[in-house]
């Protein structure tokens, strides 16, 4: 059943991304509901407001006010009367007030809970940005199966923590929350709601645009990996995650398709997985005698030597026998 939760993953980041795209196409609907204004509305207005009436009055005769179940983005938002906040918002506001606000603070435990228990479970599962991310990879893939060259650069993944402490000191100084401008899941959500809301795109588009030529030109998936101040967050709330992906060495055969479908460029095959993981179950799903699983554990397993399916594990085995010449 593990090897199918990567599609289970791929659906909830296209319902997080719809619901992005939905929440505020509901707001400009209640303010004409409320306004009590059909009358005035232009003709594309009207086949707007009529589109909604039509999906939303078999579940509520006051659209004004019962629609609100669900508000905000992925940054900060209220679900059935939950709110709830991402962890780097929480920090932000105290970085750029100096003055924590408790009430606000208190709705990034959820996320901080679930992180300490599943690791970066939001890089994987929820950012609305991963998914526009991952399917960059594979125009990243296609362009190199014409012959463009794409970038596949290595850096140090500890950028990310100096990018998150710069962006707290300037958010200090400034007043502002300034990481928001740099994080891409609150880029992804504020950009959907101008352009579904408002008819036009902000600045922000044209960070995360250049983010995307980033992860093509320079390094497979280095927003990510080197450069989010969110993702250094979880990173760090996640390094003793109770839930990891553990390696089964005697069924692994050493096919090295889970280092190379991971995104983080980790080492599956060498029970190297750390905190970077994002419990995405990819390697998972590509592994073909299903010799990786979840696990409960704080730490991962050290190295547990080649898999015994595989020709070193074989080849070592028959050296070791009696009467072999080495």
């Amino acid at each position: 059943m593990q090897r199918y939760l990567n599609k289970l993953r791929w659906a909830s980041l296209w319902a997080v991304f719809a619901m992005l795209v939905i929440l505020p196409l509901v707001s400009v609907y209640q303010v004409y509901v409320a306004s009590h204004g059909y009358r005035l509305l232009s003709p594309l207005s009207k086949r707007f407001y009529d589109v909604m009436y039509f999906f939303t009055s078999p579940f509520t005769d006051d659209p004004a006010n019962s629609l609100d179940v669900i508000k905000g983005t992925t940054w900060s938002g209220s679900f059935f009367g939950l709110k709830i906040s991402d962890p780097l918002a929480a920090i932000g506001q105290v970085a750029a007030s100096l003055d924590p606000h408790w009430p606000f603070l208190v709705t990034a435990l959820i996320p901080i809970v679930f992180t300490i228990i599943f690791g970066r479970f939001f890089c994987g599962w929820i950012c609305p940005a991963t998914l526009l991310y991952e399917l960059n990879s594979n125009v990243a893939i296609w362009l190199q199966k014409i012959g463009l060259p794409t970038g596949n650069l290595h850096f140090n993944r500890r950028l990310k923590y100096g990018v998150l402490a710069l962006g707290l000191v300037l958010s200090a100084i400034s007043g502002s929350v300034l990481v928001a401008n740099i994080y891409p899941p609150a880029i992804v959500g504020r950009e959907l709601y101008y352009v579904t809301a408002l008819g036009g795109f902000g600045t922000g588009t044209i960070f995360f645009i250049l983010t995307l030529l980033f992860d093509i030109l320079v390094a497979r998936r280095g927003f990510c990996r080197y450069l989010c101040p969110g993702g250094a967050v979880y990173s760090l709330l996640g390094r003793y995650r109770l839930f990891r992906i553990k390696r089964t060495v005697k069924t692994c055969n050493d096919c090295a398709k889970c280092n190379a479908v991971c995104e983080f460029a980790l080492d599956p095959m060498r029970d190297d997985f750390g905190q970077e993981c994002n419990n995405c179950s990819a390697c998972i799903a590509v592994c073909p005698t299903q010799a990786l699983t979840f696990t409960t554990s704080i730490r991962d397993i050290p190295y547990q030597g080649p898999g015994h399916l595989g020709h070193e594990f074989n080849k070592s085995g028959q050296d070791d026998l009696p009467g072999q010449v080495a």
